[in-house]
């Protein structure tokens, strides 16, 4: 696996030179538009809206639209007077209580590994945040971006997680949230019985992609086939009210049924499956 980024970590006067590696690849199955009678690949051209003509890659320029219709040219010059710089390094600017971070400013991580020689300012990092609780706050310039990061321990191996900074976050009062209520105390009592006869340890690999893994037997199928087969849909959902109380009451019948879930074994991708 190759790195994505080389650089350092630096705490106070402690420089640890490190790369960085994707810790998720997540599977997508991806499709190309055909012309139904020959399966031709489409392709796109990019053309003007005021006349619909093609425009050649040489004559395209980057814009903003600062008003309805109205354009400003941002030219390489601008880009590069704004450019947060391409400094491989990690300053961590203060450190922070991980109970203490909103789950939704944390975006993507990434694997963090030691250069040789580096192992041991690499383990002192990492154990001071171990005993301490803490994350390391700081900014990094991945692919000329600037990012909010964090640096965390995950066992053995530090994580570098990118995070949105605040003006990107969403705020709640965007949105219609339900007020206090007064619950019956019968209903909340059941609703808590459920939620303890569910509990279960976290075990992440007992959950699968069922739809992809249906996704790939289809095409494998057709592959196979050479040709079209049916897919049967699932009866929808119903949308009826129910009576809250009895779902609750059936729900706890069916989880005192449940059988542990089993492991699946990985389905194997089709031929045209690409990691996202």
């Amino acid at each position: 696996m190759r790195p994505i980024w080389k650089g350092s970590i630096n705490f106070g006067l402690v420089n640890i030179p490190v790369a960085i590696y994707p810790a998720v690849r997540p599977q997508e199955i991806k499709f190309r538009q055909l012309r139904d009678k020959d399966l031709s690949p489409i392709n796109y051209k990019k053309v003007a809206e005021a006349d619909g003509k093609e425009v050649p890659f040489k004559n395209i320029v980057k814009g903003y639209e600062h008003a309805k219709g109205e354009f400003v040219v941002i030219t390489p010059q601008d880009m590069e007077a704004a450019d947060p710089g391409g400094e491989k390094t990690v300053t961590i600017e203060s450190f922070a209580n991980l109970s203490e971070i909103n789950p939704l400013h944390f975006h993507k991580p990434y694997l963090v590994e030691p250069d040789k020689g580096a192992d041991h300012a690499y383990v002192l990092l990492r154990e001071a945040l171990n005993a301490t609780g803490r994350v390391g706050i700081g900014r990094v310039v991945i692919s000329s971006k600037q990012h909010l990061a964090a640096i965390r321990p995950q066992g053995e191996v530090l994580i570098l997680e990118l995070m949105h900074f605040a003006e990107d976050m969403v705020e709640p009062t965007e949105i219609r949230r339900p007020g206090p209520q007064v619950l019956p105390k019968k209903e909340m009592d059941m609703a808590k019985m459920l939620v303890a006869t569910m509990e279960e340890p976290w075990q992440p690999e007992t959950f699968r992609n069922d739809y992809l893994d249906k996704l790939r037997g289809v095409i494998d199928a057709k592959v196979k086939a050479g040709g079209k087969t049916t897919v049967r849909k699932t009866a929808a959902a119903s949308a009826n009210v129910i009576d809250l109380m009895a779902a609750l009451q059936e729900s706890l019948k069916g989880a005192g049924r449940k059988k542990p879930a089993s492991k699946a074994s990985p389905a194997k991708p089709p031929g045209r499956q690409k990691a996202g």
